[in-house]
C-alpha cells in the first residue's frame, strides 16, 4: 500500500481515479486545487503525488516547482500534451514520470509502482513487529506467533495503520480519514465492525483484548500483550 495524493480539479476524473487506486490497495487523499494540494502534501507527507497540470488557481508546473523547493516526494504529472518537448520540460522541472490523458487506471498504477521502486525511500518499508504480531507492508502479509493470518485488504490497511502507531491511541476520525478516506460520521460503525472482524482473526475479543485495546471515547490502540 502506498499513501498517495491526487491533485486533480475535474470532479469526475478525480472520483474515478480515487476509486480505481483505492481498489488497487492504495490509500489516496485528493485535492481539487494547487494550494490545497500543496498544504495537504506538506501535512500528510504522501509517498507519491499524481499532479494534474490544469488547475484552477495555479498552473501545475508552478506547483511542481513549489513542491520541489520543499520536498523530494515523487511526482507523476498527468497531462493532455504528448509532445516530446513538453515531456522533457516537465522532467527537467522535477517530475519523476508522466501519464498522458486519457490514461487507464492500470497504466497509472504501473507508473506509480515503477516510480516508487526506484525512489530513495523504496527500501524504507520496514517489517513491523508488535509482540508476536508481524506485518510486512511490501508483501502485505501478517503472521501471529509465526502463523499466517488471512486478512482482507481493508483489514490489512487498518492493522498496518495501527501498527505504525503502536502504543498510541488512534481516533476513529483518523482511521476513517486515513484508511477509508471518507469523512467522519458520528453514527458510522465501519471502524467498529472491522475492528471486530480483526479481533476475531487475532484470537481475541473486545472484552478480553490482547493487541487491540479500545480507549472509550477516544479511539483504539495496538500494543504488545503483557508478558
Amino acid at each position: 500500500m502506498a499513501r498517495l495524493l491526487l491533485i486533480e480539479d475535474d470532479p469526475a476524473i478525480r472520483a474515478t481515479v480515487l476509486r480505481a487506486l483505492r481498489e488497487r490497495g492504495h490509500a489516496v487523499a485528493a485535492a481539487p486545487a494547487a494550494m490545497e494540494g500543496l498544504q495537504t502534501a506538506l501535512a500528510e507527507r504522501p509517498d507519491l503525488i499524481v499532479l494534474d497540470l490544469g488547475l484552477p488557481d495555479l498552473d501545475g508546473r508552478e506547483l511542481l516547482r513549489m513542491l520541489r523547493a520543499v520536498s523530494a516526494v515523487p511526482v507523476i504529472v498527468a497531462t493532455a500534451r504528448d509532445e516530446e518537448s513538453s515531456m522533457v520540460q516537465l522532467l527537467d522541472a522535477g517530475a519523476d514520470d508522466y501519464v498522458v490523458k486519457p490514461y487507464t487506471a492500470a497504466q497509472l498504477d504501473a507508473r506509480i509502482r515503477a516510480v516508487l521502486r526506484r525512489s530513495p525511500g523504496a527500501a524504507e518499508s520496514p517489517v513491523l513487529t508488535v509482540g508476536g504480531l508481524t506485518i510486512d507492508p511490501l508483501a502485505r502479509t501478517v503472521t501471529l506467533d509465526e502463523v499466517v493470518v488471512e486478512l482482507t485488504p481493508r483489514e490489512f490497511d487498518l492493522l498496518h495503520h495501527l501498527a505504525v502507531r503502536a502504543g498510541q491511541v488512534v481516533t476513529k476520525r483518523e482511521l476513517l480519514t486515513e484508511v477509508w478516506q471518507v469523512p467522519y460520521g458520528s453514527t458510522d460503525k465501519t471502524v467498529d465492525v472491522h475492528l471486530s472482524w480483526l479481533r476475531r482473526k487475532l484470537g481475541e475479543t473486545a472484552q478480553e483484548p490482547r493487541y487491540l485495546h479500545t480507549v472509550r471515547g477516544v479511539g483504539v490502540k495496538l500494543s504488545e500483550p503483557p508478558a
